[in-house]
């Protein structure tokens, strides 16, 4: 009897037990069943992703969730900056698709698993936060089909180590339930500095990618205003999409009110761009990968610019005169510094290594910023450069030639059989110089970078040649196509304009 009376307790023990691990949902959907294969598909697309060398304090990501192949390079960006960081607890906040309920939902403790191994619920951070009277409490439908939450974990199971995850989902809501559910994050965070939040959200869905593009204009616009209450307004009128609205609502709150108030967007596309099929009635998807953190600036850091990703940081411009005797190339010295491209581009793509190069011409190894574009059969392949220098300009050129081929959000990487079709053409920039009046710029002569805030653009001074747009026409589609911002932006003394000259040249030239 005693030993029948066991071997219940181990079953009901056994029961309990699976009854509290969360199995995954869409392992060999959105991502990889096989373990290996997994792994190895992540970490790829982390050494492929370059969002700079930031050295801010990373509260927060903003992170897509749709399946790996269109927009795990996007979300690869945030997770490359918080690799190795010691952070022991994750909040991810995601919204709901497959279960309608109203309010917060808190998964109490557990383990979810995923074909990466085991994360255990942080139980007593869990306890902290919810609260039945303020409809913040468990719906176990809510987790039981959604793929929002899951799609992050093997991301940070291949980032982090030795943490746990305070899972949860947030259907339809109040602005008041949201701001509950974020002073109580506020008060379990406290003064620790190893929580991580991550807000799980895609863009604009629609059948139109313009309309994609341009729906998701105005919500990066919206979003790098770090204003809770306006983002809730404009996704309630319909203004803004992100289907993850609601989490990115209520991880601003509770970033703000720790005093991390600064948001960086790292890298946008959207599903026509990833895979190429840019065509009317067929659904398309818009991706975001952006941190949020306090003001800190990084003057070392690499100013990467990819043609309208978003994937900058902050920089110290120069306000002195262009220098445009910096740019006076020969053309041996041209033909040395697509060579470099040529040589890295091909070596990159087949092996994985990076050259290593010599110089010896004091030209090649002054300091100054670069644009390495690709071009495949006539069009846009990469398009990424330095817009300050920060190494010797032949290193500037073998590094943005490799970011161009491989890092370019917009597109997928370059492969070997493209190879011979890659026209490489690159664009070597003076100083900027700020301005005070656009009389200051010469169409087809300068490029531009405006900054306002945490929004930037730059476009190469070529864009007007191959546009034919008029200097206004210029300014405002550098303010609405890559800074987010209005388009008439520019006017606004609150915005900066910095000008630079670029001497320009290809392959083409020298066939």
């Amino acid at each position: 009897m005693k030993k029948v009376i066991f071997v219940l307790c181990i079953l009901v023990c056994a029961v309990a037990a699976a009854d509290n691990v969360k199995e995954p949902n869409v392992a060999g959907q959105f991502y990889p069943e096989s373990r290996a294969e997994l792994a190895k598909k992540i970490d790829s697309m982390l050494e492929d992703a370059a969002p700079g060398d930031f050295k801010g304090e990373i509260f927060a990501l903003i992170s897509p969730h749709a399946g790996y192949d269109f927009s795990g390079r996007t979300a690869a960006f945030g997770y490359k900056l918080i690799k190795g960081k010691p952070y022991k607890t994750v909040v991810v906040i995601a919204p709901s698709h497959q279960y309608g309920f109203y309010g917060v939902s808190v998964y109490p403790s557990g383990i979810f698993c995923t074909p990466l191994g085991n994360i255990p619920v942080d139980a007593d951070f869990c306890q902290k936060i919810m609260d039945e009277k303020s409809g913040i409490y468990f719906v176990k439908e809510a987790f039981s089909r959604e793929h929002s939450l899951e799609v992050q974990l093997p991301f940070l199971q291949r980032t982090l180590e030795d943490f746990k995850i305070v899972p949860v989902i947030i259907g339809d809501c109040s602005l008041k339930i949201l701001e509950e559910f974020s002073s109580k994050l506020v008060k379990a965070i406290g003064q620790r500095k190893d929580v991580l939040l991550i807000a799980s959200t895609d863009l604009c869905h629609s059948y139109d990618y313009s309309r994609t593009e341009a729906v998701d204009k105005i919500t990066i616009a919206c979003l790098s205003k770090m204003s809770a209450n306006e983002l809730y307004s404009q996704l309630k009128s319909g203004s803004v999409e992100m289907c993850g609205g609601f989490p990115v609502v209520a991880t601003i709150l509770t970033a703000k009110s720790l005093g991390h108030d600064k948001i960086k967007i790292l890298g946008h596309t959207d599903s026509s761009e990833v895979t190429g099929q840019k065509i009317k009635g067929l659904w398309t998807v818009g991706y975001l990968s952006a941190v949020i953190d306090k003001d800190k600036e990084s003057p070392s850091s690499l100013n990467a610019i990819a043609g309208g990703s978003g994937q900058f940081l902050k920089q110290k411009y120069s306000t002195g005169k262009i220098e445009s005797e910096v740019n006076m190339l020969n053309d041996k010295q041209k033909k040395r510094l697509l060579e470099i491209a040529r040589k890295t581009i091909e070596e990159y793509v087949v092996t994985g290594k990076r050259q290593e190069f010599k110089e010896d011409d004091p030209k090649l190894k002054e300091v100054c910023g670069a644009f390495v574009t690709l071009h495949e059969k006539s069009e846009l392949r990469g398009c990424i450069g330095s817009v300050i220098g920060q190494e010797p300009l032949y290193l500037t050129v073998r590094d943005m030639a490799i970011q161009s081929a491989v890092c370019d959000p917009r597109f997928t990487p370059v492969k070997k059989n493209e190879l011979k079709d890659i026209e490489i053409e690159i664009s070597v920039l003076s100083p900027l110089k700020k301005i005070n009046d656009i009389s200051e710029f010469k169409l087809g002569v300068n490029g531009a970078l405006i900054k306002n805030g945490p929004n930037v653009g730059l476009f190469l001074p070529q864009v007007a040649t191959e546009t034919g747009w008029t200097k206004e026409e210029f300014l405002s589609n550098l303010c609405a196509h890559k800074a987010c911002l209005p388009a008439d932006a520019w006017k606004d003394s609150a915005t900066e304009i910095y000008i630079f000259d670029a001497t320009v040249f290809s392959e083409k030239q020298f066939k």
